[in-house]
């Protein structure tokens, strides 16, 4: 009996944490970037919480400046709408989504929403962008933060959240490659030039 009852117990609990968690399907960069409009490294410049119009909800905007569009043509500077935050007292709290920081060099997957717009895949499509402690190797960061519970999209059986760190210039190559664009052609350096007299 007792087991039964810590069994009982253990799945009731287990039943709580996962009905407080925001349900996704799990996305590679390939799968993100074929569910984005916009993929671009930016340089976060501001994020603020407000009340929605019907004032029910507070969302928070996070106004992005584009240093490099890798898919799509966005404008110079994007807003980023996520759900939740804290404004003056009150505060909701969405599992899920991603945390910005002002002056973070970040990988954002990217779907528009009106003016706005939102993260593919939500806190998978944000890449925290990283150079290592010698200053010779830049990486990207996909950081699983918070209670979200991610599902294989075929199976639609839960999954555990992997770190995915990558080299910049690959999740970029992989980014083209997933898109078929392909990478800007360098400007060759002209040779000598030859004068006949």
């Amino acid at each position: 009996m007792v087991v039964k009852v810590r069994t009982l117990l253990l799945l009731a609990a287990l039943g709580a944490a996962l009905a407080n968690a925001t349900t996704l399907l799990a996305l590679d960069v390939p799968a993100l970037t074929k569910g984005s409009s916009v993929v671009a490294r930016a340089t976060v410049r501001s994020v603020a919480a407000r009340w929605s119009k019907d004032g029910g909800r507070i969302m928070t905007d996070v106004v992005l400046e584009v240093t490099e569009p890798w898919k799509g043509t966005p404008a110079k500077q994007v807003t980023v709408m996520q759900p939740g935050g804290v404004v003056g007292e009150v505060g909701q709290l969405v599992h899920g989504t991603a945390r910005f920081a002002v002056g973070e060099d970040v990988v954002v997957f990217l779907e528009p929403r009106g003016d706005r717009f939102l993260l593919t895949g939500m806190v998978q499509g944000k890449f925290k962008v990283e150079t290592s402690s010698d200053g010779k190797a830049v990486f990207a960061r996909q950081e699983m933060e918070g209670e979200a519970l991610l599902v294989d999209p075929a199976t639609r059986q839960a999954v555990q959240p992997a770190a995915v760190v990558l080299p910049i210039d690959t999740l970029r190559a992989q980014v083209l490659a997933a898109s078929g664009a392909k990478a800007p052609i360098e400007p060759s350096r002209p040779g000598p030039v030859k004068v006949t007299p």
